[in-house]
This record gives C-alpha cells, sequence and structure tokens, in this order.
C-alpha cells in the first residue's frame, strides 16, 4: 500500500522545488519516499533516482559519490526541469547500521562489495517497485535518466522509456577505490 501526501513548497540552496512523500507501507516496514521536483515537468524530465546516504547526503562524507551526485542532480534539475525520487534505502538498502558496519569491515580492507557479503546481505539489496507507481502518479512515459548505473537503467526500462544522462563526480582520495569497485564490480558507467 502506498500512501501519498500533499505537495508542498521546498525552497533550497539549488533553487525553488515542490516536495511530496510516498508512504510505502509493506507488510515487514515502512519506508517513507520523497519526490523533489520542478514546478512544471516537460515531456522528457530528467530524473535522478537516488537512494539514501545519510552519511554522504547530510554528513558529506567522502568516501562516497552520493551527496555530490544529488547535489549535481538538483542543479541539473532545476536547470532543466524534472525530478528526484529519494528512496529511503540506506546502504544499499541494508539499512544505517549494517552500513556502518560494512564501513568498519571497509576499514580492514574488504570493498563496499565483499562487506556486504560479509555482513549476509547481497552487494545491492534495494527494492525499486514504488518507482514504478512513483512515475505513473506523475503520468511519465519517457525520461532521461541521470545515472551511472546499469541495473538500474534495465530495471526502470521495464517500467518506462528511457535515455540515459551520465552524473559524474569528482574523485578523491577518499572514494576512488569505492569507484573503481563500482565500475569493476558492479559494472557502473564511470
Amino acid at each position: 500500500m502506498i500512501e501519498i501526501s500533499n505537495e508542498a513548497n521546498l525552497p533550497t540552496q539549488f533553487g525553488k522545488f515542490k516536495i511530496r512523500a510516498f508512504r510505502e507501507i509493506k507488510s515487514n516496514q515502512t519506508l517513507e519516499h520523497l519526490v523533489i521536483k520542478t514546478q512544471d515537468l516537460p515531456q522528457n524530465p530528467l530524473v535522478r533516482v537516488h537512494s539514501e546516504c545519510l552519511t554522504g547526503d547530510a554528513l558529506l562524507s567522502l568516501k562516497c559519490d552520493c551527496g555530490s551526485e544529488l547535489h549535481i542532480a538538483l542543479q541539473r534539475i532545476q536547470k532543466e526541469q524534472g525530478m528526484v525520487i529519494y528512496l529511503r534505502q540506506e546502504g544499499r538498502g541494508i539499512g544505517l547500521f549494517n552500513k556502518v558496519n560494512a564501513y568498519a569491515l571497509q576499514d580492514t580492507g574488504l570493498d563496499t562489495v565483499e562487506a556486504n557479503l560479509a555482513l549476509g546481505f547481497k552487494d545491492d539489496e534495494r527494492d525499486y517497485n514504488v518507482v514504478k507507481f512513483i512515475f505513473d502518479f506523475y503520468k511519465l512515459t519517457h525520461i532521461r535518466l541521470l545515472t551511472n548505473n546499469p541495473s538500474k537503467i534495465k530495471i526502470f526500462e521495464t517500467m518506462i522509456k528511457l535515455e540515459r544522462e551520465p552524473i559524474l563526480t569528482e574523485c578523491n582520495q577518499h572514494n576512488a577505490h569505492y569507484l573503481a569497485i563500482k565500475k569493476e564490480k558492479m559494472g557502473h558507467l564511470l
């Protein structure tokens, strides 16, 4: 079941947006996702499906590229018209507690994929079913998907007509290995 909030104004450092929450109620959990969008959506909007990363998005961690991707997406969407679908699926779906445990394993030399596997998870535990609901809610039929993740492209191509647009961030000494693993083990288009 999915509940939908009212729409509200959201002025940000990136510009003025509209915001709406989608409460996804599953048998074992409730997740509250967000859509941050421009006032108007063109026929082929720029869309970023972004999974929550508290450490990158809010704390501006240098260990990943998440916060930078979110900021680039908001800047581009403000300019080109579109939306960010912000999914509450921390740590590729393993949750904040397990993500911190994965970080600790990474501190011992494991990479991001190996750490998730060592904790008993798949390399990516995310579920994108709510995204189809959001596409339908906004009557989207064709998007420009802002991503480097081939798995997202494959999943979303079953939901909507799309063109992929890259989202490239700065590499630093703290995330260079992380980005290399995303490219080598997860096939990201970097």
